[in-house]
């Protein structure tokens, strides 16, 4: 690209269609708010200025996209396309270089597309302005781009409007768009609204320049990157093609997955090579899987960090702050939150792990759990390197268990253990003999004469009387 472009975003429609108070392209797809996918590839271009055309619930926009350094501004009125892109004039005031149009409701399109979009609008003939076309499966009612043979946009046409001869052709228009900055809002100015709908269509532009002696031109991109998202079900076949998508690029990286179908990844997972995946496993956002990972069926993962060589489940969840270093093993009904297991810690069967740090090689025997609130703070745990603690104990935070301590199973362990000491904390156990066999005479005699059923019964006729 021979100049950084400008990108205006359109982002003012209200989303009927999907019946929501959340604004249409603040909806995730894999976890992320579908004008963020596209603004992740707006970003890879170095843009000079990013524009986010708003509208309805304008507030909800600035508030998610606070931080990010893009200008807004406002459609008061929804007047088409072309009227939006209007109400972009005055934030990009003296930029002459390429300006990407884009929607806010079709995320996925690639940098690489825009690219290409740029590069054409500054080859040598000077287009002036390079639609976005695509060939689909089924051409359904899109506009088409009717061609002259080359590259050449010969008219571009609504379905509604297009001859059967014309309705043949395969390439469809996406609406997207790269245009001159120095002729983009002369031509829009001369835009009118005679049409069925009263509004601006920005496509009209193409014969405008046309007109002017221009030659605009189509690139074509693929059908997945400009989809469009207008309601629940579109929302649904996105995920569903995002989803195929990163399958793929995960097993093309060297990842295996039992079954891809059943496996959702999150817009950021990091997958290491030769990581295994089992069915039924889910991503959230911010998981990071090293090298020679496994991750057994039915496990969640969100914001955590899995190290090299560890196996995580059946059945596990690891929350945000999770982190397990080199060959640590987490097993089935185990939950971990902002904890971290050393090299070669296990936790495998039944066991909460909370606010903790593990230490290498450690073992929490199944059952255990970090009791690390208290109604008003959370306290941290530590269990030293080596150390073993017993199936059934609680750990009642704060609390440090020593490198190479033994915790005797079911105790709930209050105060610190010291490093190789063996701690217990439970009741006695007392041992009286033969009187199982007198409970077990006196329990059948009171059954025989029904002593139990009648205690339930006054007890329920005294609960009933106070009422």
């Amino acid at each position: 690209m021979n100049q950084s472009p400008a990108i205006i975003v359109l982002a003012a429609g209200k989303g009927t269609r999907m019946k929501s108070a959340l604004h249409k392209v603040l909806h995730p797809i894999a976890g992320r708010p579908m004008i963020e996918h596209l603004l992740g590839s707006v970003d890879q271009l170095s843009a000079s200025r990013t524009v986010v055309v708003v509208g309805q619930w304008k507030e909800q926009l600035e508030a998610a996209l606070d931080g990010r350094g893009l200008t807004f501004a406002e459609q008061t009125e929804q007047l088409g396309t072309g009227h939006a892109v209007q109400q972009a004039q005055a934030a990009l005031a003296g930029h002459v270089g390429p300006v990407i149009l884009l929607f806010g409701d079709v995320p996925m399109v690639r940098a690489e597309t825009m690219r290409a979009m740029v590069e054409r609008l500054e080859a040598d003939d000077k287009p002036g302005i390079v639609a976005l076309g695509f060939e689909p499966e089924d051409t359904k009612a899109y506009g088409r781009i009717i061609t002259m043979g080359d590259d050449r946009i010969d008219k571009m046409v609504e379905h509604k409007d297009a001859s059967p001869e014309e309705r043949r052709c395969r390439m469809c228009n996406s609406g997207m768009m790269a245009v001159e900055g120095a002729s983009l809002f002369d031509w829009l100015a001369e835009v009118d609204n005679d049409n069925a709908a009263g509004e601006y269509y920005l496509p009209d532009i193409v014969n405008i320049a046309k007109r002017e002696g221009r030659r605009p031109v189509v690139v074509k991109g693929e059908e997945r990157e400009v989809t469009g998202i207008n309601s629940r079900a579109e929302m649904a076949q996105a995920e569903a093609q995002w989803q195929a998508f990163k399958r793929e690029e995960a097993m093309a990286a060297g990842v295996t997955l039992r079954a891809p179908e059943t496996v959702f990844f999150s817009w950021d997972t990091e997958l290491g090579a030769d990581v295994t995946i089992e069915p039924f496993v889910q991503f959230g956002p911010g998981v990071r899987v090293a090298d020679g990972a496994t991750i057994r069926a039915h496990s969640h993962l969100e914001g955590c960090d899995v190290g090299e060589g560890c196996e995580v489940g059946p059945y596990a969840r690891l929350r945000p702050g999770a982190r397990l270093e080199r060959g640590a093993k987490v097993g089935n009904f185990v939950e971990i939150k902002n904890a971290v297991l050393g090299a070669g810690a296990k936790a495998n069967h039944l066991t909460y792990v909370g606010d903790a740090a593990i230490g290498p090689r450690a073992n929490l025997g199944a059952g255990t759990i970090t009791c690390n609130y208290d109604g008003f703070n959370k306290w941290p745990t530590i269990v030293g390197a080596d150390a073993f603690v017993g199936s059934n104990s609680a750990l009642v935070a704060p609390v440090v268990i020593g490198e190479r301590a033994i915790v005797g199973a079911g105790s709930v362990v209050t105060k610190d253990v010291t490093a190789d000491a063996i701690a217990i904390a439970r009741g006695q156990q007392k041992e009286l003999a033969g009187a199982a066999k007198s409970f077990r005479d006196k329990a059948g005699e009171q059954k025989k004469a029904g002593v139990g059923k009648r205690q339930v019964a006054a007890a329920l006729e005294s609960k009933e009387d106070q009422k």
